[in-house]
């Protein structure tokens, strides 16, 4: 059975977290998918892994055509998009125009917008209100690089209000669930608490109601991570070697 929206909400009821990974092509979207994972995010994170050093020039055209490849990769877990700089800022109409592409040229099931602030609020509630199911992101927004930084949010009172404030805006606007990204943990536990949406997590403790990771951070594929990131394997060494294991049989006759 696919996994839909409402039991990710269900899932917070019940205590049970919630397993949340990227994926950027249709082969590592099947081995998420099949090794149990609940939400499979295709991040606009994938800029990093298409070359670009920040996750603004990705466009929305590149987000569709590898959120296509994922979306066939996929039977159970839930696909989420998100949508890239400047596709939903400018107007509602464009955020309708971008949201509404995913969905129908995709297969995806939500799109992630990030901010919370009044604007993007009421945005959120208008795609809601025409049927497409969005999820919130608050913290540290990649987007906003250029005028946050990559440095942890809500460390002092009054950002910390702040992003609380926009954590319940969104749930009021309708999203049916929250990234809470590189933010104190306690703040993140008060919102989780807050909040009857679930909050996924990344660098933000382990009080959210379930967890999200940069695939290719968790797979050693990337040369830098960053510090809340675990690296589980080093599949860069791995490939590496058996890349060169191949060029020296190659070189010297040895396969085929």
């Amino acid at each position: 059975m696919a996994i839909t929206t409402q039991q990710l909400i269900q899932w917070k009821q019940q205590g049970r977290s919630i397993v949340a990974l990227t994926a950027w092509d249709y082969a590592i979207a099947q081995l998420l998918d099949a090794a149990g994972v609940d939400l499979i995010l295709v991040g606009d994170s994938m800029a990093v892994v298409l070359g670009y050093e920040t996750t603004l020039p990705i466009t929305l055209e590149e987000m569709l055509y590898h959120a296509k490849a994922v979306r066939r990769g996929v039977k159970r877990a839930l696909v989420v998009v998100d949508l890239p700089f400047l596709t939903y800022q400018e107007s509602l109409q464009q955020a309708m125009h971008s949201a509404g592409r995913v969905l129908k040229e995709t297969g995806a099931q939500a799109v992630k917008l990030e901010g919370g602030y009044p604007a993007i609020a009421e945005t959120i509630a208008r795609l809601v209100q025409a049927g497409i199911p969005v999820m919130g992101h608050v913290g540290l927004t990649p987007q906003s690089v250029h005028q946050l930084g990559l440095r942890q949010q809500g460390k002092t009172q009054e950002t910390s209000e702040r992003i609380l404030n926009e954590a319940i805006a969104l749930e009021q606007a309708g999203v049916f669930s929250i990234v809470l990204e590189h933010i104190p943990a306690d703040l993140a536990m008060q919102i989780t608490q807050k909040l009857s949406i679930p909050t996924i997590g990344i660098g933000a403790g382990q009080n959210c109601d379930g967890q999200v990771l940069v695939t290719s951070d968790v797979l050693g594929l990337t040369e830098k991570h960053p510090p809340f990131a675990k690296v589980y394997t080093n599949l860069r060494e791995t490939i590496t070697k058996a890349v060169q294991d191949y060029a020296v049989e190659v070189r010297e006759r040895k396969f085929p």
